[in-house]
Formats: C-alpha cells, structure tokens, sequence
C-alpha cells in the first residue's frame, strides 16, 4: 500500500481507504498569510545560477517554463484580480543536473500601455480601467460608451501550436514567443483567422500535433461555442494560425447567457464540452464600461441550471443529439477522458459551487488571520470525480435504469428520454484527501496516456487558498501519496518521463514551491514520480509570484 511521508520525518504510514462518503473538512483556523505570493517582484532577464541540494537527474535535458502574473500596480493603480496581474514567464535551465533561472514580463501591448504611462490603461477580467485623466470631461464621458478592448495579458499558460511556443489566456490575443529568450516574437489575433473572439489556455493535442481548441463568438443573434482545429503542419516560417477551422458550433442553452468555460476534455474520438452554471450575462459584460464596472461584474453562478457534456466526434464534426446531464457542478480543470467498452469515461476536477472565482481578489487573498481564515472557509472544494457516459444511445435503449454495466464502477448514467442521459459521479478518492483540501491543477502522463485508459494523476491539495502539498493519485485503489511541508506554497506538478519509459510513473514531478515566510524562499522541487520521493531542489536566489501553468521542454 502506498505510503506518505509528511514535514520530511522519517515516518510513513498508509493513506487511502478507496471510498468517499462526505467532502467535508473542518474548518480553517490560524492560516499562514499569503500575502507575499501574490506581490508585484521584479524580472531576472539574464540567467542565474541556484544552489542545488540533492540529486537532480542528469538525463533531464530541458526548459521547465512557467507562466502567471507577476505585476499588479501601475504608479497609483492597483488591479484587484489575482488573474488581472502582468503576466510573467519564467524559465527553469535543467542541463547536467545543474539549474538556471530567468524571468521576463511579456512585452504585451497591455504590459507596455501601462508601463509607458505608469497606471492601469487596459482593462483585464477583474479591474475597470478608469477613464484617462489627461482626457477632458466630454472625452471621459464619452469613453465610457466605447467597449472594452480585449486585452492581450497572456498570463495563463504556456500552449503549442504547429510546434512553435505560445503564451495564452482566454482572450482573442496570444503571443508566439522563444522559450529560450523569454522573448514575445508576435502577437497573434485569433480572430484573423476564424470566426472566435477568444480560445482557452488548454488545448489538447494529438498525436500527429493536430490541435483542438474551444472559442466563443458572439454576433447579433448570440453566442455560440465553437470547436477549433488547428493542423500541425507549417506551410511556411510565418505560418502561425493558418488553416486554423471550426469543426463544428454548439447552441448554449440560453444565447445571452452563455457559459464560461475555462478547459475541455477530449477522448480518442471525441472532444467533450462541459456546459457548466457558471453563466456570463453578456449585456452586463457589453455594458460594463458604461456601468463602471469589471468585466467579472458579468459572471455569476446559477445553482438552479443542470450541467450538461455536450460531445463532438472529431472526426466528422457532429454533436451527439444525446447530452449528458448531471447536478450543478462547477469545472475548471479536467484529468483526462478515454473510450472503452461503448463508455467514454470523463476524469475531471469539480466542486459543488461556483463562487470560487470570486474569493481570488487580492484583497482576499493578502488578508491575514480571522479575515482569511473567512475567506477560505466560504471557498468549496474542489475534488477528482468520473462521469461514464454511455456512446450508444438508441431508442430501443432502456429508460430509468443504470445503463454503466462497469462491475469497477459506482457512477451510474440513466436514460430519461430519447435525447437526455443523467449522470451521477464516481469517486475518484477515498475520504482522506478531504484532510488536504481536495485537489485541483491536475496532470497526467500525456504523451502516453492522454485519451487512454491510465492508472495515476498528480495534483496539488488546497488546505489554503492557493497548493500547499503535492498528491499522486492512483486509481488502482484511490489511494494517494503526498509531499508536504508545512509552510511551503507549490504549484501544479508538471510530469516528465524518463528516456525509455516502461512504467506510466517512469518520471519526475517538477514544480515551483515558494515560501512566503521566506524572503527569496523559491526552490525547483524535483521528485521521484514513482515514490514521491524528493531527489533535490534547485533554490532560486530571488522571489517569485505564485503562477498558473506551465510546460516542461525537451532541448534538442
């Protein structure tokens, strides 16, 4: 049975019992002020050396890239998002068990326009930029009439497109950049190319380095969401979005109101859009300069509305008349999504509550004491769940009874009429997970067991507002090992195989890990991907933000 080892003793003990009754964790008291995770640092654009304790492997040859806001005042001005922050990019150099580190602000237009006048000149999804002062009374007036410009601050992630980088958020901008320099080399308008007004940070990829995508767009009659494929071949060196497709448009279930989606999943044959209660009031969110209010103003949650998985066949661009309904549940990230035996099997991480993205203000999070203790207490947790969705849905197929004939799995799907199937989920941990906070930040083995059947995901646990321990989940017995050390703040585990993997947890886990009690408290954490065992740290001689998301790159 696996084993766990916390605060770096040499006492292990079992975790997992393989069954979840109540996602239920006592209240928090006392949390450690985070304050320090979420200030504005300045950038390393010159690469340093980190002192390395431990071993780190010799075979991993590469840059671990990491991306998220790392700014967040201009002069006077102050955003009041977390995701509102500039977004910075950061570079862990891995070569010969030796770490180097830099950091850059992306030369956005955004990151610019504010730097150049030294207040917030752009809006982002959290903060209303106020009407220039140097303009005169008529001129602040009648800005306030113009829509919002879509910002181009791509602090979400690092994403791939025809084998060249990219850094994105969820806007219709993107940034093709060198992974090497940290350098932005073009800025790229999704809408050049086809009929979207943004795509998501979290596309998924096939084999062949053909790429899907999820975007909406909004016209007279609507919005729709759109299925986006983008080929993997270059037809030339400036070749960035070209021949870029929609595969196919889904209808929302109320046009004006449709849902914010922040990923997708995607199984062999099919992508799986989950239309989630987390709604977007599109005239709020086309007034809001007039109303004088933030884009975020727009978004709200409505417990009443059912979550629906709507799925495409990727390869004829059909949507299943057949959707799958559950209970409102709210979706930032999913695990991984595969077929077998006439079932598509959806992993995804989901709460019951869809509030979470109003508690990340800043001012939340920098609180301290009693206030952040409220804070995080009013958060829901977020866990690891399966939806079995059954592919073959006919008329003749019975209603009113579980039709998820898999002996394995607790998740039932039941037909209720010829074109709607209810799901409720299965598990995917035991009740002692609940003791770390749930888990978000998913990742797997991706290479090899993206859209397949696979046995372990990795995570971050959330006893704060942000990942304070990292979890190997295996799904053998759901049970979990975890690395925690109290005090210490990491971010999503990224997972890179050895060379000539035979295992599926053949590998390390690398993630950032930073120390708000600390001042340049930042260490690369390399750990065993197999044992969870640490293997050595690269300490980082400057301070970081918390981030988002990252990638690990192979050097050639």
């Amino acid at each position: 049975m696996p084993l766990v080892k916390q605060d770096n003793s040499d006492e292990a003990r079992p975790v997992g019992n393989g069954k979840a009754k109540e996602h239920r964790i006592k209240a928090a008291t006392g949390l450690e002020t985070i304050a320090p995770l979420v200030r504005s640092v300045e950038e390393t654009p010159e690469p340093i050396t980190t002192e390395v304790q431990g071993t780190i492997p010799s075979w991993i040859n590469g840059n671990f890239l990491r991306n998220g806001p790392g700014k967040f005042e201009f002069g006077n001005t102050h955003y009041n998002h977390w995701f509102d922050g500039m977004a910075m990019l950061h570079q862990f150099k891995i070569q010969k068990g030796q770490v180097t580190y830099k950091s850059r602000f992306l030369n956005s237009d955004a990151y610019k326009k504010n730097s150049e006048r030294d207040r917030i000149m752009m809006s982002e999804f959290g903060t209303l930029a106020m009407p220039d002062p140097c303009k005169n009374l008529f001129q602040r007036f009648l800005s306030r009439f113009e829509m919002i410009e879509p910002t181009d601050n791509a602090s979400v992630s690092f994403v791939k497109y025809k084998g060249d980088y990219y850094v994105s958020t969820e806007t219709n901008f993107i940034h093709r950049v060198n992974p090497e320099k940290l350098e932005s080399l073009e800025k790229v308008d999704w809408s050049k190319f086809i009929a979207v007004n943004g795509a998501t940070a979290h596309p998924h990829y096939d084999p062949d380095g053909t790429t899907y995508n999820m975007g909406n767009s909004y016209g007279s009659k609507g919005a729709l969401y759109n299925i986006i494929k983008v080929p993997p071949e270059k037809t030339d060196s400036k070749d960035t979005l070209q021949g870029a497709k929609i595969l196919c448009s889904i209808v929302p279930a109320n046009k004006s109101h449709p849902s914010y989606y922040h990923s997708f999943a995607m199984s062999g044959n099919y992508v799986v859009f989950i239309e989630q209660p987390i709604k977007m009031d599109l005239l709020k969110i086309v007034t809001c300069k007039l109303r004088g209010k933030a884009l975020s103003n727009g978004i709200y949650w409505d417990p009443k509305q059912e979550t629906v998985f709507h799925l495409v066949n990727k390869h004829t661009g059909k949507v299943s008349p057949v959707k799958y309904h559950t209970k409102a549940i709210s979706i930032f990230h999913q695990i991984n999504a595969f077929e077998e035996d006439g079932f598509l099997m959806l992993d995804i991480c989901c709460s019951d509550d869809g509030q979470a993205i109003n508690n990340f203000l800043i001012q939340n999070l920098r609180k301290s004491g009693e206030a952040l203790d409220e804070v995080y207490n009013t958060t829901d947790r977020t866990y690891p769940r399966r939806f079995v969705l059954p592919l073959h849905v006919t008329n003749e197929t019975p209603t009113g009874q579980n039709l998820n004939t898999r002996p394995s799995s607790e998740a039932s799907c039941v037909k209720m009429s010829a074109e709607k199937v209810f799901c409720q989920h299965e598990d995917l941990h035991g009740d002692d997970l609940c003791e770390y906070g749930g888990l978000e930040f998913p990742q797997i083995n991706y290479e090899r067991c993206n859209t397949r059947p696979y046995r372990y995901f990795y995570g971050c646990g959330f006893k704060h507002l942000v990942g304070d321990s990292l979890l190997k989940m295996d799904l053998k017995d759901k049970t979990f090992k975890v690395w925690y050390q109290k005090g210490f703040y990491p971010s999503e585990p990224v997972f890179v195989p050895t060379p000539d993997a035979e295992e599926e947890d053949d590998g390390v886990i690398l993630s950032v890990v930073l120390t708000p009690s600390r001042d340049k408290g930042t260490f690369l954490l390399v750990l065993d991907a197999k044992t969870f065992e640490e293997l050595g740290r690269a300490n980082v001689p400057v301070n970081m933000p918390y981030g988002f998301h990252g990638t690990f790159s192979v050097s050639a």
